[in-house]
């Protein structure tokens, strides 16, 4: 998997996912999570578009994240999944815990709302 971040605006960062988020590279995850969270109102947009396989354990590192992001005033959305992705994250109710988003545009104008 590789990871990287692009900032819109001067509040929303968007984290680009690519290729397979698993037990193997969910480490490199945790830590440009971590480097995210740094900020004093994290909002997060992370763009799925080039994800193309997602487990157990980076599903937790989002939980986890979105845990510390609400207690801090901010936000993390998710955007661009393809089929397997909306399927899983609407399967174990992830749907229900955050906004997903067809395209990452639609996420961060969600935001200016």
């Amino acid at each position: 998997m590789q990871a990287s971040v692009t900032d819109h605006r001067s509040d929303i960062a968007v984290l680009h996912l690519r290729g397979e988020l698993d037990s193997e590279t969910a480490g490199q995850l945790h830590a440009t999570l971590a480097d995210l969270l740094e900020r004093p109102v994290p909002r997060i947009v992370v763009d799925l578009t080039d994800l193309k396989f997602c487990d157990s354990v980076g599903l937790s590192a989002f939980i986890t994240s979105k845990q510390v992001i609400t207690a801090r005033g901010g936000w993390l959305s998710f955007a661009g999944a393809n089929p397997f992705l909306n399927q899983l994250m609407e399967t174990v109710g992830l749907s229900r815990y955050f906004a997903i988003f067809p395209e990452v545009d639609d996420a961060i104008a969600a935001a200016q709302l």
